[in-house]
């Protein structure tokens, strides 16, 4: 059986001091540096480090996978999780594990590591669209005291955004909830490959941290 989905705080649960393994996390000063320059995330610690307890993680859905093997079938959990700080930050998760914290624990942390920002719009920047598998949703800008008008999966994930007004489409099955999120996710991040006028400004060119 899925468990119920819930939300989970995610941030600075113990006092340990976060010591860098990678030459990204010693050298890093601040976040907005690693989105500057593209760069990999490779630590969930970073993460941590940098927007500590405003994250929360939001377990959208935990589903058994199975595997037919030469002794019997394999059963496993997959687990769905977004994590954002309602401030312009967004990830998503998917782990299979054997048992279910394990998956759930798994997929923050590579939430953690997928996480994009969006900016501090209230809205969508533009209209735009994403796709996964057959899901295609689009979203449309709508103006202040909208409120976003969309399915509960596609509400969490814009709300851990950061966006409160937003207009939304979406086509096939989105029943399909690992495929429904996947696509919510990769239509929201997709502005952050460009940026729109309203942020075209003199840029002070600095060496990137590995410089």
């Amino acid at each position: 059986q899925a468990a119920d989905a819930g939300t989970t705080l995610c941030g600075k649960a113990e006092d340990k001091e976060w010591i860098p393994v990678t030459k990204l996390g010693r050298l890093i000063k601040f976040l907005e540096e690693i989105y500057l320059f593209s760069l990999h995330i490779k630590e969930s610690q970073m993460i941590d480090f940098f927007l500590g307890t405003f994250l929360k993680a939001e377990v959208l859905k935990i589903m058994p996978v199975q595997k037919q093997m030469h002794a019997g079938q394999w059963t496993r959990f997959k687990a769905f999780v977004t994590i954002g700080d309602y401030n312009g930050h967004i990830g998503l998760g998917v782990k299979c594990s054997k048992e279910v914290t394990t998956a759930i624990r798994g997929a923050i942390i590579l939430a953690k590591l997928s996480i994009v920002p969006i900016g501090k719009p209230h809205t969508a920047p533009c209209k735009v669209t994403g796709r996964c598998g057959s899901v295609l949703v689009r979203l449309i800008p709508a103006p202040r005291g909208t409120g976003i008008v969309s399915a509960p999966v596609l509400k969490k994930l814009l709300m851990l955004a950061g966006i409160d007004d937003c207009n939304t489409s979406a086509k096939a099955c989105t029943v399909t909830l690992g495929n429904f999120a996947m696509t919510t996710f990769d239509v929201i991040s997709n502005p952050y490959s460009y940026l729109t006028p309203d942020l075209w400004k003199d840029t002070v060119f600095t060496k990137s941290p590995y410089q």
